[in-house]
């Protein structure tokens, strides 16, 4: 069990938990390393509405301080899910449409077509996604245009960035 005062735990349901309902938008973050970063995409998800997946190991503990201050009042808010791997996130979200944020990417984010329901999935900061999620979905690799010098935005960032692309597309259900 984790480690939570006991005035928290009403406030974190443990992901495990949770049924598993379709959301407008989907953000996958495999391994995340920085709870600070997990954090803010957290909030990023539950203004927007999006569902966020979680897949293990974290490079952190999901109730780290860091990770609950950068998300401020709104993980109450938020669907959020964790699988113990890459195969139990496919297992538990059968016929998911999957897209792939990555650095090796050819196609600019702007130029994909984002379903509602799309699952946006995003590598660990310091690595990226592995060599075999790259070859699973060859035609689904999406990249942020950058300056060649530099080697990736920041994740927060990139999936700031990308979820409003496909909200835009959808025409920004929910929100006003």
């Amino acid at each position: 069990m984790h480690d939570l005062e006991q005035t928290d735990a009403a406030h974190w349901p443990h992901p495990q938990e949770r049924p598993l309902t379709p959301a407008v938008l989907n953000v996958v973050l495999y391994q995340p390393e920085i709870p600070a970063n997990t954090g803010n995409i957290g909030r990023t998800c539950a203004i927007t509405g999006a569902a966020l997946h979680l897949i293990e190991p974290l490079g952190f503990d999901l109730f780290d301080r860091r990770a609950r201050r950068s998300g401020l009042d709104y993980w109450d808010k938020l669907a959020l899910y964790v699988y113990h791997d890459w195969d139990d996130f496919l297992a538990k979200n059968p016929g998911a449409t999957i897209f792939l944020a990555t650095t090796k990417g050819s196609v600019p984010h702007t130029d994909m077509v984002y379903p509602k329901g799309a699952y946006l999935v995003f590598g660990r900061e310091t690595a990226g996604l592995p060599d075999f999620i790259h070859q699973a979905y060859p035609l689904r690799r999406v990249r942020i245009p950058m300056r060649p010098e530099f080697r990736s935005y920041n994740l927060a960032n990139s999936v700031a960035v990308i979820v409003f692309e496909a909200l835009r597309q959808q025409g920004f259900p929910g929100l006003e």
